[in-house]
């Protein structure tokens, strides 16, 4: 499996999440190639045992476990007895195997385990990684099941559970779609087709309405073997769709592969709206989402401001490009603290920075982008034994109540900028419009 893009969904505030990964095999080679790419793409911690007694003093002795691989040939353990040890614990597990035993596999999938993966197959160092990676990012993950079956419901519950997503329940079309609308960190939803008052596909209908198809995957379920009930399902919104009864590896290739999309998708589109080098919205995200502010708000104070980074060139020139990205970062940072949740800030290119902000009057306005400048200023960058400090020009263009074009404030801003700068730099100038 190829390795997971990097965009990740929007997470529910959390504490830090156990990162640690115990690692259980007797085979030093792929044990010492296992651990290396784990560490080296994931940057996770991988601490390793060959006995069972030296996992549970790996065990005892540290916390934070996030996952446990194991083999199932160690010198003081027999299989069945190594896989109820991790398990009892209840600590998340993969089976790690070097022979191909179907009546084992199936023996193994029986528990309540993540995955049976055989070692010596092609590739199997590139799925572990991606698993463990796809594990560890689903804790992250919200999921959604609705099925009037309190067993099935429960039962698909378990397994999103069991592979580290957030799970909420709904018996109903109804109860599903008020929890899609209070509940934003919803990104799965397994939609059963049998239900009463409203069934999968109205369920499935509905729900695009509120979220799209990059935002929530949706999968249709059923035991039912009409023929026009999965293109039913994919037309009116669903992403994929499992006939009943599912194994558990099918379950969570299935929701896996659709995860991934919807990562893939966010990271595309992070690719085309945001700034490489700073992480901020780019220029062209800026004035799409600026536009779409100011059509909304009719009524309310609008100011954009210009920042301009003070000699950058010479940055460059001095310390090289490194520190002026560095630079860079660090002013990005600070403008990222520094706008609310209803405002913008983006790159726009160079060493320019921009931003609009609402419902500020003029002296609000100025003193708020005076406490940014301030805070440019305070910023102190070390670079061997050089120490960088910053300072920002800022040219404001405020309109009391909205009635001009974004390009008539974002001119206006830079010819404010301009003045700032000719007046001598860190500074801020400012213009009402009337």
């Amino acid at each position: 499996m190829p390795a997971l893009p990097q965009a990740t969904f929007d997470s529910r505030p959390i504490t830090p999440l156990p990162q640690r990964i115990l690692l259980v095999e007797n085979s030093r080679t792929f044990t010492s190639m296992l651990r290396a790419a784990i560490e080296q793409r994931l940057e996770l911690p991988v601490s390793v045992a060959s006995t069972l007694e030296e996992a549970g003093e790996l065990l005892d002795s540290e916390g934070g476990w996030f996952l446990v691989l194991t083999g199932l040939v160690l010198a003081d353990g027999h299989r069945d007895r190594v896989v109820d040890y991790f398990v009892d614990r209840g600590l998340p597990t993969i089976v790690v195997s070097g022979v191909y035993d179907e009546g084992l596999r199936k023996r193994v999938l029986q528990q309540q385990i993540i995955d049976y993966v055989l070692k010596n197959t092609p590739g199997s160092i590139d799925y572990l990684v991606w698993l463990v990676q796809r594990l560890e990012r689903n804790r992250r993950i919200s999921a959604l099941v609705v099925d009037d079956s309190p067993s099935a419901r429960a039962y698909a519950a378990s397994l999103l559970g069991m592979y580290g997503y957030h799970v909420s329940e709904a018996a109903d079309g109804a109860s599903a779609l008020q929890l899609i609308e209070t509940d934003p960190a919803i990104r799965l939803v397994i939609v059963d087709q049998e239900m009463p008052g409203m069934d999968g596909v109205e369920l499935t209908r509905r729900l695009r309405a509120l979220r799209a198809r990059d935002k929530v995957a949706v999968i249709g379920i059923s035991g039912n073997a009409d023929p026009s009930l999965i293109p039913r399902f994919l037309k009116n919104g669903a992403n994929d769709f499992l006939r009943k009864p599912f194994s558990r590896e099918e379950f969570f290739c299935r929701i896996s592969q659709n995860v991934d999309q919807l990562e893939l998708i966010g990271t595309l589109q992070d690719l085309a709206t945001r700034d490489f080098l700073t992480g901020l919205p780019n220029r062209r995200s800026f004035l799409e989402q600026s536009q779409r502010q100011l059509g909304q708000n009719r009524t309310g104070a609008i100011t954009v401001a210009m920042l301009d980074i003070d000699h950058f060139k010479h940055i460059n020139d001095s310390l090289g490009h490194e520190a002026g990205d560095q630079a860079l970062r660090a002013v990005a940072a600070v403008l990222q603290a520094h706008t609310r949740p209803h405002d913008l800030s983006a790159r726009f290119g160079g060493e320019e920075f921009c931003m609009l902000v609402n419902d500020l009057d003029e002296p609000r306005s100025i003193e708020y982008f005076e406490q940014l400048r301030q805070a440019v200023a305070a910023l102190q960058l070390q670079f061997g034994e050089s120490t960088l400090r910053m300072t920002v020009s800022i040219g404001l263009c405020h309109m009391p109540t909205h009635h001009g074009s974004l390009h008539q404030l974002i001119t206006e801003a830079d010819r404010q900028l301009y003045l700032a700068k000719a007046g001598g730099r860190n500074r801020v100038c400012s213009q009402q419009l009337p």
